[in-house]
């Protein structure tokens, strides 16, 4: 995983048009968060367990991803292991959630399925 900001720049023009989920999170940012939408970090590969903005410790506005939902889109990459969900959680957990990357890093939570 990796973090992109939300600012729109040309390299993340690029990469926020992959998918058309990804520029409804930044339409969503930019319109509700204006004044922090350069500053809102997204997790690269997970828009689909994206599931709002919430706040952090220090009262930033930071995105929010549903663990399961990381999961299970990590599970499908690794599908090709003996042991995918466990491969999934182990790299999620050292390299997802492990992660900080400064004052707005996106936050994740357990959610209800």
């Amino acid at each position: 995983m990796s973090i992109s900001k939300v600012k729109r720049t040309p390299y993340t023009l690029a990469i926020m048009k992959l998918s058309k989920h990804n520029q409804k999170i930044v339409d969503f940012i930019e319109v509700g968060y204006s004044d922090y939408s350069d500053k809102i970090l997204l997790a690269d590969g997970f828009d689909d367990a994206f599931i709002g903005v919430g706040e952090n410790s220090q009262g930033n506005p930071v995105a929010v991803y549903s663990i399961e939902k990381c999961l299970n889109i990590l599970a499908e990459q690794f599908k090709d292991e003996e042991d995918a969900m466990g491969d999934a959680i182990d790299y999620f957990e050292f390299n997802v959630r492990g992660s900080y990357v400064g004052e707005f890093t996106p936050m994740f939570v357990n959610t209800l399925s």
